[in-house]
């Protein structure tokens, strides 16, 4: 008998007429999740919530919920609601993602775009003692800026973070790799490639004596602490080796310990090579790094230069320069009004602040670092992406 004042969810939603809504009570003919009146998500019940009563059908919204099942039902309709919005969310990427486009083929005619980009930002979400808050935000910069003043195409600007919704965009070290070989895959004369890095990156000791410190750089993808990390030999030997001549590539890494993460030979205002033991040079092309500090320095991820949204400090600075400076601007300018900024900054801090900094060691204290593949004069050659 009590058996009897007891239905399942879904005979509660649904008779020989089609399915009404538990939120407003509206009759609609084809089953879904959502109301497509008052969008209420309907949500799944576990086995413990299987049955309701008659008496209460009727009221069913969030409040009474509530008082069902202590918010279990509830919190399903929140966390539907969310996970909707955030399939909603579009993805940085391009359909099909560049990764899926045809290879280079010389008897088709098609060929790989003249610019193309990677960007790549980890936050470790996952992971409280490593997360970032400022990368996701550095990757939608630098896409915004490379579409807006540098004349790249989104379909041709290849982003991998942990809220891209496809698995082969999450920035594995799987991924990483198999991304920086699509960047360099197939350029020809005139091309120009843009790597760009934002996360954390370590040093580790140099087993193979091609570094003058005696440190390999790294830079950490969000797998690292199961797949280990990417070194400066690895990123050399995919980006680097292959550029033809003709092809410029510029690697843009705010990391910290990033001062030759590409391990390339000419540092600017230190031109003395890594070692002569091991290839670091191109294939003809150009290679130019832009890294957020020196080897032995650590890089800023903060709200001190937007007073609202966390940065890192490279991204930002040198974005906005850029911007301010549509004019042609060489390289030594740019590394220049770059660490002005960056002094101001530390300048402007006020004093109980910059007390605190010193004692919690947060003081920006980066030097952005210039590396090349081969010498130029950085005071003539113009920065272009």
């Amino acid at each position: 008998k009590n058996q009897e004042k007891y239905i399942t969810k879904d005979q509660a939603g649904t008779n020989e007429r089609g399915v009404i809504c538990s939120g407003c009570r509206q009759r609609f003919s084809v089953t879904a999740d959502q109301c497509p009146t008052c969008h209420t998500m309907n949500p799944l019940l576990t086995h413990q919530e299987k049955y309701i009563t008659k008496d209460r059908l009727a009221g069913t919204n969030e409040k009474s919920c509530t008082k069902w099942f202590g918010g279990k039902i509830a919190n399903k309709i929140k966390k539907g609601r969310s996970d909707y919005e955030g399939l909603a969310q579009a993805s940085l990427n391009c359909k099909p993602s560049p990764l899926d486009v045809p290879e280079y083929s010389s008897s088709s005619g098609w060929r790989w775009p003249r610019k193309r980009a990677l960007l790549i930002g980890v936050s470790y979400s996952k992971d409280r003692k490593h997360r970032l808050k400022g990368t996701i935000n550095d990757v939608m910069n630098m896409r915004s800026f490379l579409i807006g003043n540098c004349g790249f195409r989104e379909e041709n600007i290849l982003v991998l973070t942990e809220e891209e919704p496809e698995q082969q965009h999450i920035p594995t070290k799987r991924n990483i790799l198999r991304a920086l070989q699509w960047l360099v895959q197939g350029c020809k004369t005139g091309d120009s490639l843009v790597f760009y890095f934002s996360g954390h990156g370590v040093r580790q000791p140099d087993f193979e004596g091609d570094e003058r410190d005696g440190f390999d750089e790294t830079i950490c993808p969000v797998d690292f602490m199961t797949e280990g990390l990417i070194s400066d030999n690895e990123i050399n030997s995919i980006l680097v080796w292959p550029l033809k001549k003709g092809v410029t590539l510029h690697a843009i890494v705010d990391a910290c310990h990033s001062g030759t993460i590409l391990d390339l030979m000419h540092v600017w205002e230190d031109n003395s090579p890594p070692s002569g033991k091991t290839r670091k040079h191109t294939d003809g092309g150009l290679a130019i790094s832009i890294s957020a500090c020196e080897d032995n320095q650590k890089a800023a991820d903060t709200s001190a230069l937007t007073g609202k949204e966390m940065n890192g400090a490279l991204t930002h600075i040198l974005i906005d320069t850029v911007k301010k400076h549509p004019g042609p601007i060489t390289y030594c300018t740019l590394l220049d009004m770059i660490q002005e900024r960056l002094d101001l900054v530390n300048k402007n801090v006020s004093i109980p602040v910059r007390i605190l900094n010193r004692i919690f060691h947060n003081k920006i204290l980066q030097r952005p670092q210039l590396s090349a593949s081969e010498p130029f004069d950085v005071e003539k050659k113009h920065f272009r992406l």
